[in-house]
């Protein structure tokens, strides 16, 4: 079994961080954004709040899943600074709805979030947890989060735009997934690194936050690191459809 499975059909998977003993698991979910539907309204949609179905969508994985803990892959809050008003009554029902320990790997939107809700949170460069590397991706990761098996980041969205036969489209979340190249890590670092592991880049698991659209052109990723430190990246579907190389579909 690989160190980070895709929970079927959701935007979030189950990761192995006791080192490969299978003792410790824990639900891994990226850019939850707390609180989002404030921002839209701001800018002119109208959005009822989705925070009671968000929380209650991760409590009901936390306990399908039997996960030790739960990973937030960064920006589990929405606001830049200090989580204020909506944002902030969101993020206290979800903490005090959750009995297990919660860990926040900190993102470009959790300025404050960690000190004002007492949290457990890595450096903004991430951490490495068993064999299992995290990072939110919106810098790059540490040395030693690089040099773990698989190393998890979100902070991207992807989506995927599909077209049929008779010119219809949508866009779906997606996984992107495949083997780093040392090469942009090492000339950042300056360093020599024992990169040999697979990146998994995590879908949004809010649904209202948008996303890179990967496979249609202009579209540029959003992690400096991407899409060099990945260039042959396949893509996923939420259902498990391999969609192939990101670049040909």
């Amino acid at each position: 079994m690989a160190l980070v499975e895709p929970v079927l059909d959701e935007p979030a998977a189950v990761a192995d961080i006791s080192g490969g003993s299978g003792d410790e698991h824990a639900l891994v979910v990226a850019d939850y954004h707390a609180g989002i539907e404030r921002s839209l309204r701001r800018e002119g949609l109208e959005v009822q709040s989705r925070a009671d179905a968000r929380r209650e969508r991760a409590l009901d994985l936390v306990r399908e899943t039997r996960a030790d803990r739960v990973i937030f892959l960064g920006d589990l809050g929405h606001a830049i600074g200090t989580p204020e008003g909506n944002e902030h009554d969101e993020l206290a029902a979800l903490f005090d709805a959750l009995d297990v320990p919660v860990t926040l790997v900190v993102g470009n939107h959790d300025g404050g979030l960690a000190d004002e809700f007492d949290v457990d949170a890595t450096p903004p460069e991430g951490a490495r947890i068993g064999d299992v590397g995290f990072a939110h991706g919106h810098t790059w990761p540490a040395p030693d989060v690089l040099e773990a098996e698989t190393i998890c980041v979100g902070h991207e969205h992807p989506t995927v735009r599909l077209e049929d036969e008779v010119g219809g489209a949508r866009v779906e979340r997606a996984w992107l997934r495949g083997p780093l190249d040392a090469a942009p890590f090492e000339k950042y670092h300056g360093e020599e690194l024992d990169v040999r592991g697979d990146l998994a880049v995590f879908p949004a698991f809010n649904d209202l936050s948008g996303g890179t659209w990967v496979n249609v052109e202009g579209q540029g990723f959003l992690a400096p690191f991407l899409p060099e430190a990945c260039p042959d990246a396949e893509l996923y579907l939420l259902d498990g459809t391999r969609l192939g190389r990101y670049s040909d579909v």
